[in-house]
C-alpha cells in the first residue's frame, strides 16, 4: 500500500537540544498511526514538522513527503487537507459553540450553508447538540475537548493529528472519543496520535513508534512490539521484604527479575512457573499475576525513572 506519509532522517535541534533525531517513519492511508514517548522524547516536534507548524533542520538526507508535499515548501497545502488538535484547548471563551465552528469555517472558504450543515452533523456526531448555543466557559473540560475535535474536522479532512486527545478526560468521555476516532477510519481519515495512556494507543493504533530523547527507538504493530520485547506474563510483589534472599537467586534461573523501589517483577513466558514461584515463597496474597501489556513494553523500552 503506498504510504500517504513518508518521513526519513529528519532533525530538529533547538539550541543545544535535538527535540528530534534521525527520524524514519511511514503512514498508510486509513491507519491509526501512534507515538508514544515520556515528556520530551520529540513526539510533539515531530508532528508539528509534518503539518508545517515546525521547521526540520536543512539536511541533505531529510524527507518530508505528506500527500506528495513537503511541509518545508507547501505547509499551506498540507494545512488544507488535514485538521489539528493541539494539546491544549484553544477554543474563544465570548462565543458559543456554534460561533467558535462558523469562524473557524471560514479559515477554509466553507460557504455558510454548508458549514451549518457540517456543523450540525458534527455537533450530532460527538453528542454536542444540545450544547450549541452554550458559551465556551459553560461547558465541562470533556466537551470543550470534544468540540476541538470537532472543530478539527470541520474541513473533511484527509490526515487528522491529535496531540494527547483525550489527557484527563474521564473513562466514559475518552471511550466514546476511540469509538468516532474508530468511526473516522472506517470512513477512510489517517490518524495520527500521540498518548501517555498505553491502553488508547493499544486499542486505537495500528502501528505504533516509541521514542525517546528524539529518537525512534522501537516501531512495528501492537501486538508485534508485545511478542518481540517482553515476556508474557509478570509477577508484581508489592511486599519486597516477604521474599528472601535465597528464594530471589532461586528465581533468577528461569525468570527474568526487575527491581524497582517498592516494587518486585518476576517475568516469565510460562504462567506456572510463576504460580509454582510465588506459591513457594509468598505467605501473603499482596501480589498479582497477570498478562503483560503495552505499558510494561514501554518501560523495559524507555527506563522506569523520570526524565527532565
Amino acid at each position: 500500500m503506498v504510504s500517504i506519509i513518508t518521513v526519513e532522517n529528519i532533525n530538529k535541534s533547538y539550541r543545544d537540544v535535538k527535540a528530534v533525531q534521525n527520524l524514519s517513519f511511514s503512514v498508510e492511508p486509513g491507519s491509526c498511526y501512534g507515538f508514544l514517548g515520556p515528556n520530551g522524547a520529540g513526539k510533539t516536534t515531530a508532528m508539528k514538522i509534518i503539518y508545517g507548524k515546525c521547521t526540520r533542520d536543512k539536511t541533505p538526507e531529510s524527507i518530508v513527503n505528506v500527500f506528495g508535499y513537503d511541509p518545508a515548501h507547501d505547509e499551506l497545502s498540507i494545512k488544507f487537507l488535514s485538521g489539528v488538535v493541539q494539546q491544549e484547548d484553544n477554543l474563544d471563551d465570548e462565543l458559543d459553540v456554534v460561533q467558535n465552528l462558523m469562524i473557524y469555517s471560514k479559515f477554509y472558504n466553507i460557504h455558510a450553508s454548508e458549514a451549518k450543515k457540517r456543523i450540525k452533523y458534527l455537533l450530532d456526531f460527538f453528542e454536542l447538540s444540545d450544547k450549541s448555543r452554550s458559551k465556551i466557559r459553560e461547558l465541562s473540560g470533556g466537551m470543550k475537548r470534544r468540540l476541538v475535535i470537532a472543530r478539527a474536522l470541520l474541513n473533511q479532512p484527509k490526515l487528522l493529528i491529535l496531540d494527547e486527545p483525550t489527557t484527563g478526560l474521564d473513562p466514559q468521555v475518552r471511550h466514546l472519543i476511540w469509538e468516532k476516532i474508530r468511526q473516522l477510519q472506517k470512513q477512510n481519515t489517517t490518524v495520527l496520535l500521540t498518548t501517555h495512556y498505553m491502553d488508547e494507543a493499544f486499542q486505537l493504533c495500528n502501528h505504533i513508534l516509541i521514542m525517546h530523547k528524539g529518537r525512534k527507538i522501537m516501531e512495528g504493530r501492537p501486538t508485534e512490539l508485545l511478542d518481540k520485547n517482553i515476556e508474557k506474563f509478570v509477577l508484581e510483589i508489592l511486599n519486597v521484604e516477604l521474599i528472601s534472599k535465597e528464594n530471589r537467586e532461586k528465581a533468577q534461573k528461569n525468570i527474568r527479575i526487575e527491581d524497582s523501589p517498592g516494587v518486585m517483577r518476576y517475568y516469565s513466558n510460562d504462567i506456572s512457573v510463576l504460580k509454582d514461584f510465588a506459591d513457594s515463597c509468598m505467605e501473603s496474597g499482596n501480589y498479582v499475576i497477570r498478562q503483560t501489556n503495552l505499558e510494561d513494553v514501554f518501560l523495559r523500552a524507555t527506563g522506569r525513572q523520570l526524565h527532565d
